[in-house]
């Protein structure tokens, strides 16, 4: 009984979406992904503005980031499971008008307290839209081309940080930086009123294998087993996690270190900042491609190159920091920055073969927790935190570290990965063919 309901989650769920309308749906969820972020990390770019505007400290300013990706991270399961039993294309919409209201809050706030308020409530309603806006994209293609689109989906979160930040940084510069946050805000209500006008359940999901009441005892007796069960998925998360402090830590303070570092304005660092940001964007992609074409006879190879990511990122970015503000170091920061996320469609890819398909927005919600709490909540906080004692150069000079950790934490899942899929295929949890497909 277990095995026939594992197979049938394992198989093609694409099966019966025109390809078409898959596009369209990728579209607008990755749209929407863009105004997430956009709001998320428009924040960064008037950093400077507000710190002199309301004498914040680097810690504070570290807190009005972190908290967005803290309630990401506490908030992505629970929120991810009703998502899974309620709908997808319903909760997804209710996120967005949640997020871009409490972004036009952020507009008005008046004082420091006001604006943690308003940003505390961004992270609510963006905390379960990644989990859940991968669930949909991966379950209306083919799992073929799973690394690629996960690489691809969050190349959006990459996209809309280059957009928040270098818009957000032009539009603080000549209008405020209240306008800054309205004009995020506008996008997205614009976006979330469109999305449920295209996307329907019905359309997404034609066979409602994932929705139907005769696979809810499957889900939680047996499905959420895979979650947790496996040594290579816990590893896979806690890695992701690790290597996210460092990206995250970029993103955040980019803008701030060149305003100090190289004398440039709100909007020209921005942009600058924004330029790097979307390097990132670029190579996620092209890492995420990379994986899916060496993994194809083995996909422990995803975790190689997982490892080989952290590794080179640590070397790049080190060796950046080690230099003074200008042109070399600037190119090193790019190539560090081009591959410092490229372990995100690995790991996804990862999590998605040694999970049930019924849970996996469950899953990811998992991994969203660890890449919020150990990697985009934690790294901009401790950053800040270095920084008031040892300056936000010394503070950079340190923060690649990280990244050994989490090529060693990959190193520990590439280990475990062949016997995990054995005992998961034998208790029914993975089709039959998965030692073979996955080897």
């Amino acid at each position: 009984m277990n095995a026939h309901h594992a197979l049938d989650a394992q198989t093609d769920t694409s099966m019966g979406i025109p390809r078409r309308y898959a596009w369209l749906v990728f579209a607008l969820t990755f749209g929407l992904l863009i105004s997430d972020y956009m709001s998320r990390q428009v924040l960064n770019a008037v950093f400077p503005l507000l710190k002199s505007e309301w004498m914040l400290t680097d810690s504070q300013l570290g807190w009005l980031s972190g908290i967005v990706a803290l309630m990401v991270g506490l908030l992505t399961l629970p929120l991810s499971f009703l998502a899974d039993r309620f709908g997808r294309v319903k909760s997804l919409t209710i996120m967005a008008v949640l997020w871009s209201l409490a972004t036009l809050g952020c507009a008005l706030a008046e004082s420091y307290g006001q604006m943690f308020t308003a940003r505390f409530l961004v992270g609510v309603g963006e905390a379960a839209y990644g989990s859940v806006g991968i669930a949909v994209v991966m379950s209306i293609f083919p799992k073929e081309m799973r690394a690629t689109l996960a690489s691809a989906f969050m190349a959006g979160g990459m996209c809309g940080s280059f957009l928040g930040m270098a818009l957000g940084g032009v539009m603080a510069e000549h209008f405020g930086w209240r306008w800054a946050f309205g004009g995020m805000a506008t996008f997205g209500l614009m976006l979330a009123l469109l999305y449920p006008i295209v996307v329907k359940e019905k359309k997404i999901n034609p066979s409602g294998q994932a929705y139907t009441k005769e696979q809810q005892p499957v889900k939680v007796k047996n499905a959420l087993k895979t979650l947790y069960s496996s040594r290579t998925v816990i590893a896979t998360y806690i890695g992701s996690g690790l290597q996210l402090f460092v990206a995250g830590s970029i993103i955040v303070w980019m803008p701030s270190y060149l305003n100090r570092y190289y004398a440039m304005p709100t909007d020209k660092a921005g942009i600058l900042a924004a330029v790097i940001v979307l390097g990132g964007a670029v190579g996620t992609i092209f890492c995420g491609m990379l994986s899916d074409r060496l993994g194809r006879v083995r996909a422990d190879r995803k975790t190689s190159l997982a490892i080989s990511f952290c590794l080179g990122s640590c070397l790049l970015l080190s060796a950046a920091f080690a230099l003074p503000a200008g042109t070399v170091q600037l190119v090193l920061l790019c190539l560090g920055v081009f591959i410092v996320i490229g372990t995100n469609g690995p790991s996804m890819a990862m999590v998605a073969n040694l999970t049930h398909n019924s849970v996996h927005s469950s899953a990811f919600a998992t991994l969203t927790i660890a890449n919020n709490l150990l990697g985009l909540a934690l790294g901009p906080l401790v950053i800040g935190k270095v920084s008031d004692h040892l300056g936000l150069h010394g503070a950079f000079q340190l923060m690649p570290l990280m990244s050994v950790f989490a090529a060693a934490v990959f190193f520990y899942a590439k280990r475990h990965y062949h016997n995990d899929i054995t005992r998961l295929t034998e208790q029914g949890l993975l089709p039959p063919s998965a030692p073979q497909q996955y080897k």
